[in-house]
């Protein structure tokens, strides 16, 4: 498996960080402030002061963008969550609370206002219950470089961040790869349901799928210009890594994309 000649032949000018579930958290690494997490139950009995939970509004996606800049791990727990959606898109959090389905949707009035992704509340009861994501298979989710990870280990997700001429060489190889021409997906959800919860739940259903992500638009702070993501499956990246060299990152097409992603660096004052 020659990942390092198959991250160059793409034109990646950023490491891929892995994610994965541990019993420690990582030595160097941000997480969000400590805090108590709250559960549908307790908000049901109007346990829940919505107005001081969205104060403490932690991005997931934030913290992985610290990761990003300082090569270093971003992790989480039930305790260090930082939002009520990453809590549940990481598998700490389940059912979703009643508020955020009105958060993502129209608002709650004279309480919160809504991002308006979905219509109403109902459109997004449902996809609380599509997405259903996997449960935490460990006490702590950690992103960190894959450099970072030892001998033996593994992440469960691959995730790349990238503008379209990279994305274009996964995309592609990721069906090289497998033969499945539906093997790259784009599904809604948050920023941080793409790089996570989406390849997870691909994946406990016996698929092995990429997801392109990156359309949030409330975590696009956390993304260069023009920048998406890709995150796949631990199993899909190594067969990538494994055939790189029969595809068409080899050839000459793919030697003048090669010069547009230089181009790309250029414009945007990156080597």
């Amino acid at each position: 498996m020659d990942i390092d000649g198959m991250l160059t032949a793409l034109g990646c000018r950023e490491e891929p960080l892995g994610f994965c579930y541990a019993d420690h958290p990582p030595e160097a690494g941000s997480s969000p402030r400590p805090g108590r997490l709250p559960s549908a139950a307790e908000e049901a009995r109007g346990e829940v002061d919505v107005s001081r939970l969205f104060a403490g509004f932690s991005c997931v996606m934030g913290h992985v963008w610290r990761a990003r800049r300082q090569g270093r791990a971003a992790w989480f727990d039930r305790e260090h969550f930082g939002c009520l959606g990453g809590a549940f898109y990481l598998g700490f959090l389940k059912p979703q609370l009643e508020v955020v389905a009105h958060y993502v949707s129209s608002g709650l009035p004279g309480v919160l206002p809504g991002e308006r992704y979905l219509p109403g509340p109902e459109v997004c009861r449902r996809f609380f219950e599509s997405i259903d994501p996997p449960p935490a298979s460990g006490r702590y989710a950690v992103f960190q470089p894959l450099s970072r990870f030892g001998p033996g280990e593994k992440p469960e997700v691959v995730i790349f961040f990238a503008r379209p001429e990279v994305l274009t060489g996964l995309h592609m190889l990721a069906t090289f790869a497998t033969g499945d021409f539906q093997v790259v997906q784009a599904p809604f959800g948050a920023d941080c349901s793409q790089v996570v919860t989406w390849p997870r739940k691909f994946l406990a259903g016996g698929r092995l799928t990429a997801v392109l992500g990156g359309f949030d638009p409330t975590a696009r702070k956390f993304h260069r210009p023009d920048e998406l993501s890709f995150a796949l499956p631990w199993a899909l990246f190594r067969r990538m890594a494994e055939c790189w060299r029969e595809s068409f990152l080899t050839g000459e097409t793919w030697a003048g994309v090669r010069r547009k992603i230089r181009l790309s660096d250029k414009a945007w004052g990156e080597k």
